[in-house]
């Protein structure tokens, strides 16, 4: 006999709020995009900020530390905290794992003043060792490459490159197109295959730049000059294991703002 269950089905759980100095951030920069503060406009300083109720000063202070990471702002000692102008390109960029956070956490997949140009998407052989190592292919093996070029205030400040599975690519068609997808792809591979895909640790090595990257970057030159470069990987994986590489190239000079 079946017995119909009196039991109240279970409610979904909210979204995680972002934390509280993440939302001043968030605030703060879509002030800056809407033109509230302009290039070379100074904030309220941190105790300002406080006393109108914003919150308390080592969380205002933390949310003034993650736009300046992010090449929103600049905090020189006795001049407080300026806006970024078009002139002042930024001393630090945010990678491919900080972005998907702030996507994830915003909706927003670009940073203030930041765009992207050169998107392609193709099948290649994979010719570099570590990559074919991590993937778990073997080398000349067939992959998927995705790559772009991020730009702030017209100057690329990250080569971004995808190197995907071929099993990636049955349930997701896309990624041999161009243009942005309806949804995030992770989020599609998961609707689509019920495996989720996770984030390993990201990790850092300096080498020098090739030349077609120092032309992606717009520098010049002369033949022979060494330019180091500093490479961010970061290997996303589901239960069946490596799926994707991702690789940012930082421009020369710059160097990872280390907050999202």
């Amino acid at each position: 006999m079946l017995i119909e269950s009196t039991k109240e089905p279970a409610m979904p759980s909210p979204p995680k709020q972002p934390s509280k100095w993440r939302q001043i951030a968030d605030r703060i920069a879509a002030q800056i995009t809407d033109g509230v503060f302009e290039p070379g406009d100074r904030l309220p300083s941190v105790q300002a900020q406080v006393s109108a109720g914003m919150g308390a000063t080592a969380t205002v202070h933390r949310a003034y530390q993650a736009l300046e990471a992010e090449g929103v702002v600049r905090t020189t000692q006795g001049s407080g905290t300026t806006v970024l102008g078009l002139e002042e390109p930024a001393p630090s960029v945010q990678t491919g794992a900080a972005r998907l956070e702030r996507l994830r956490r915003t909706g927003r997949p670009l940073a203030p003043r930041e765009t992207y140009v050169n998107s392609r998407s193709s099948l290649r052989s994979v010719a570099d060792s570590e990559i074919a190592a991590l993937l778990g292919v073997d080398l000349y093996d067939e992959i998927v490459v995705r790559s772009r070029t991020f730009m702030r205030d017209d100057r690329a400040t990250v080569l971004a490159l995808n190197f995907v599975h071929m099993r990636a690519l049955g349930p997701l068609p896309e990624l041999l197109e161009e243009r942005p997808s309806v949804k995030f792809r992770h989020d599609l591979y998961a609707e689509r295959t019920g495996r989720q895909i996770v984030a390993g640790p990201e990790r850092s090595a300096a080498r020098l730049a090739s030349n077609g990257e120092l032309a992606e970057f717009g520098i010049e030159v002369p033949v022979g000059v060494p330019v180091p470069v500093l490479v961010l990987r970061t290997v996303y994986s589901d239960e069946e294991g490596p799926l994707e590489v991702w690789e940012d190239i930082l421009r020369p000079g710059m160097w990872h703002g280390g907050s999202a």
